[in-house]
């Protein structure tokens, strides 16, 4: 009989964080984060990360194992994740997986990695280029690479651009040729049942939570945890600099965005961010348990 891994999603903003700690307190159990941002240190009003008075209540996982300027990736994730999950069911104790990164949370229930593996310094390589030279130069190279073109893949999105490049470079593949085999995979926890549950709220609830964030944030110190970020080399890691909350923070202490629209900014883009939270999560992840956040209790969420 496998053992169940538990699995607890939705939008940003939406309450995962209080009913995550209230169902492990009340199974014995232990969170494994799959929040693309809480890996990194330092990163904590910006994301909303739990509280040091909420981490001290549960044992948590995957967070702050990065610094800022240390890219992760998803081959990392799931290693990190295996190890994170066996490690607690030895000691006997259940597990939540909790967050609202769809592409990290689908390395739970469907194969997201390959075993293409990059070296740092091609990584490093590939990232300069990106830096000195911006996004179209990578794709340049990218479509030499590949003379029947890039498929599905997004090209606005630079860290999409870069792993694709990186990935290419090492194999000697295309694209096309890795995705074949890439579907031949089979997941990495596919010896587990996931039971799966998104906590859903109504579209001006949820509004008005992102709009209270925003603010909360603001007031207890984005602009200062930036500016620190940033000495500490955040820009040289786009998937962090790029992050809303983030990237409009820099904006502002590079002069390019006033104070007073700041905080309109965030909030429109992480309005943004929750509109393509629900459509992926409505196209990628399989059928499973949707509950009222307002109205859900520990015993609901896997019901």
């Amino acid at each position: 009989m496998k053992r169940v891994i538990h699995a607890l999603t939705g939008c940003t903003a939406v309450g995962k964080t209080a009913l995550a700690l209230q169902w492990a307190e009340a199974n014995d159990a232990e969170i494994v984060s799959c929040d693309s941002l809480l890996f990194y240190r330092g990163m904590n009003l910006g994301t909303a990360k739990p509280t040091p008075a909420e981490l001290a209540r549960v044992p948590h996982h995957l967070i702050d194992i990065c610094a800022v300027d240390e890219p992760m990736d998803i081959a990392r994730f799931v290693v990190e994740a295996r190890r994170a999950v066996e490690a607690i069911f030895a000691r006997g104790r259940a597990v939540l997986v909790a967050g609202g990164s769809g592409f990290y949370l689908k390395a739970f229930l469907a194969p997201v990695a390959d075993d293409v593996a990059v070296l740092p310094e091609l990584r490093e390589r590939v990232q300069a280029t990106w830096r000195k030279e911006g996004l179209e130069t990578l794709l340049v190279e990218l479509r030499a690479l590949n003379p029947d073109g890039l498929g599905a893949l997004d090209v606005q999105n630079p860290r999409r651009v870069t792993r694709a490049l990186e990935r290419c470079l090492v194999s000697g593949k295309t694209l096309e040729e890795l995705r074949v085999a890439f579907a031949a995979q089979t997941s990495a926890f596919a010896d587990y049942d996931v039971k799966l549950c998104e906590l859903v709220r109504e579209p001006a609830d949820l509004a008005a939570r992102l709009e209270l964030r925003v603010q909360q944030m603001l007031r207890a110190g984005l602009i200062e945890e930036v500016r620190a970020l940033l000495d500490q080399g955040l820009r040289g890691n786009p998937s962090a600099a790029l992050a809303i909350g983030y990237r409009e923070t820099i904006d502002f202490l590079d002069g390019k965005l006033p104070e007073t629209e700041l905080a309109a900014a965030i909030a429109r883009n992480t309005r943004g961010l929750v509109k393509k939270q629900r459509t992926w999560f409505k196209m990628q992840l399989p059928e499973h348990r949707r509950v009222a956040a307002e109205s859900a209790t520990v015993h609901a969420l896997f019901a």
